[in-house]
């Protein structure tokens, strides 16, 4: 059966997406006068950029490690992670167009070591530690990365959506060896590029400070937003008919891959809050600081969210087969999980001047109505059942 748009859901992205370019505008002019504006403006536009781009990415990832454990169970839900990953390319798009402005403008207060009076020892500005740090912090180096990433990251997405549909028409098992193969290549790349990502585009802003830990963390985040979504897509499409063969066992699978990834995401935040303040080291408590006492109730809320919710009601073994209870779960942790990457961002570049208005809120709903509308056109380009896909069988009779 393929798959047709419903007239509510193209009236609700194209709803998300004029409410989000409204509230966005009347966010900017009532902001004007603050000499923050570019600023403020900017972090806003990367912080749900990045968050839209790590689902996508994220989806991309756990689509790769299907194929290279080999796994039967998700055939039948295969279409609605590439569905997801196909909005790579337009993440992708969206970062370059933001990291190109804030580069023109020498790092927009966002950046700082973009800045050349930073490492000029005859500026008053002149900093010490960012100067030590140049030689991989400087905006050459940190633009070849960053097309590296995204072209390695757009090549494997692209390769492995040209042989999922090339095996529909073909059917054997050499093109599904193939992802097999490519699916490992993939996790190696990912494996080093998931973290040094994280340090260039997250990391870097608060220039000062450093954690082993940081990757990590943005990849259990960026995991979780991912599986959330997945299950959020599959029980919509199973309400409006679709995927006639996509059971409870499917459904529980990526409940417990979303409670999985939740445990840990809050693994790694505890572990990395713990060890800092355990320590009490005053260059890396600083990083803490900032975000304790300029969005304390904020910061606090979006890990109780993100452990205490997944944790209390995604426990039993019904709750992850019930409809209502994830949708509930998933709405929740993806607003948990926004709220962690504009703390990420914004306290390292507005500080005490940040706070969530009409601009972050249009932000965000204007990238949620276009990441919701791409991500539905991409299903529509393919049948939503992978007719060829050599474990379709085993998926179709997966039954726990």
């Amino acid at each position: 059966m393929e798959f047709k748009i419903a007239n509510k859901a193209k009236t609700l992205t194209l709803s998300l997406m004029v409410v989000g370019v409204l509230f966005t505008a009347l966010g900017v002019i009532s902001n004007m006068s603050d000499h923050h504006i570019v600023t403020r403006v900017l972090g806003s536009s990367l912080v749900s950029a990045f968050f839209f781009f790590s689902i996508g990415l994220g989806a991309l990832f756990f689509l790769a490690l299907q194929y290279a454990t080999e796994t039967g169970w998700y055939a039948t839900v295969k279409r609605l992670i590439e569905g997801i990953a196909g909005f790579l390319p337009y993440g992708i798009g969206l970062l370059v167009l933001i990291f190109g402005v804030i580069t023109l403008l020498d790092g927009a207060h966002i950046y700082g070591w973009m800045d050349p009076e930073v490492t000029d020892p005859s500026s008053h500005h002149y900093d010490e530690i960012i100067d030590g740090k140049s030689f991989y912090l400087n905006k050459t180096f940190f633009w070849i990365r960053t097309i590296v990433y995204l072209a390695v990251y757009y090549v494997f997405w692209q390769g492995f959506r040209k042989r999922s549909l090339e095996e529909d028409k073909v059917g054997g098992t050499e093109l599904h060896f193939r992802n097999y193969r490519k699916g490992a290549l993939f996790l190696v790349f990912f494996a080093v590029f998931s973290s040094t990502s994280s340090w260039d585009w997250l990391m870097s802003i608060d220039v000062h400070w450093f954690s082993t830990l940081f990757g990590w963390y943005v990849f259990a985040g960026m995991w979780c937003s991912s599986m959330v979504v997945i299950v959020l897509l599959a029980l919509y499409l199973k309400k409006q008919g679709y995927l006639p063969k996509v059971n409870e066992s499917h459904i529980h699978d990526i409940g417990k891959w979303t409670f999985a990834t939740s445990f840990l995401w809050s693994y790694l935040w505890f572990s990395q809050y713990m060890l800092i303040w355990y320590a009490n080291i005053p260059e890396e408590t600083t990083y803490y600081i900032a975000r304790i006492e300029n969005f304390q109730v904020l910061y606090f809320t979006m890990f109780i969210i993100n452990f205490a919710f997944p944790m209390l009601l995604l426990m039993s073994r019904d709750a992850k087969r019930h409809a209502g209870i994830l949708t509930l779960v998933g709405l929740i942790i993806l607003a948990g999980h926004w709220a962690d990457v504009y703390i990420m961002i914004s306290a390292g570049t507005l500080g005490s001047n940040a706070h969530i208005g009409l601009l972050e809120i249009g932000m965000a709903l204007l990238l949620a109505g276009a990441f919701i509308r791409i991500v539905l056109v991409n299903l529509t380009k393919a049948p939503l059942t992978p007719v060829n896909h050599p474990f379709l069988d085993e998926s179709i009779h997966h039954d726990i």
